[in-house]
């Protein structure tokens, strides 16, 4: 994000702050301020790591899942048309039921809140890993059975690749859906966690902690987009770039 767009965004924050007041909204110093204390606690890394392995634990479960149904049920008419209504259903299910059932069902585990995020977060995988298989050049499925590709062979060099920008949107709006989520299983049925520490705050009205895990988080998502996701995406992609250096 360029410096000038950061220095827009603090301004605003500032003279909403004056309008607001700083007890409702705290402007970036005292929010800035608050951070730094719980750094130097410990409280802010103990807290988001607690969050974080919940996060990647619960993306990893729902990718790999929402990937392993979406493309079965975009390449096949009858496994769609099959566990299509399945995956309507799982679409308007809301996230706090699911949260609410896992913890009665399974008790307040680490395990019950992981695949309750996960839970949530692979129907909207699957459906775009779906529209993503549907769209597939024919063309080259019809080479690779040409060639005598092996399964493993055409997954590997024909769908995946065609399939990368997909997954990678999945992936970003997954991480997106699945850190918002984590908060409410923490805020629900876990002892630390951004989640709980959010709602020790609020009880305060430390509106200015709120503010600060909420935002030392968001960067770390954004670690995770620029030195991650993208660098990845930038990888498998590579192939579509060959014809032009060439």
């Amino acid at each position: 994000m360029p410096v000038a767009s950061i220095l827009l965004l603090l301004a605003v924050w500032q003279g909403a702050a004056l309008a607001i007041g700083g007890r409702l909204l705290p402007g970036p110093l005292p929010v800035a301020d608050a951070l730094l204390r719980e750094a130097q606690s410990g409280a802010l890394f103990h807290h988001m790591g607690a969050t974080l392995l919940r996060v990647l634990a619960a993306f990893a479960l729902a990718m790999s899942i929402g990937v392993g149904l979406g493309l079965p049920m975009g390449r096949s008419p009858f496994i769609d048309r099959l566990f299509g209504p399945w995956l309507v259903f799982s679409l308007n299910l809301p996230a706090l039921v699911v949260i609410v059932l896992a913890y009665v069902w399974f008790g307040l585990t680490e395990a019950a809140a992981i695949g309750a995020v996960a839970v949530n977060k692979i129907p909207n995988t699957v459906v775009l890993v779906r529209a993503g298989a549907r769209a597939i050049d024919e063309g080259l499925i019809d080479m690779a059975r040409v060639y005598r590709l092996s399964p493993a062979d055409r997954l590997r060099h024909v769908l995946l690749p065609q399939l990368t920008p997909t997954i990678a949107a999945a992936a970003r709006s997954g991480l997106a859906l699945i850190w918002k989520i984590v908060l409410v299983v923490e805020l629900l049925g876990r002892s630390d966690g951004v989640g709980f520490q959010i709602n020790l705050l609020f009880q305060t009205f430390d509106v200015a902690g709120i503010l600060a895990y909420t935002i030392a988080f968001v960067a770390v998502v954004q670690l995770l987009e620029y030195g991650v996701l993208q660098p990845v995406e930038r990888h498998c992609q590579r192939w579509r770039r060959l014809p032009a250096e060439a």
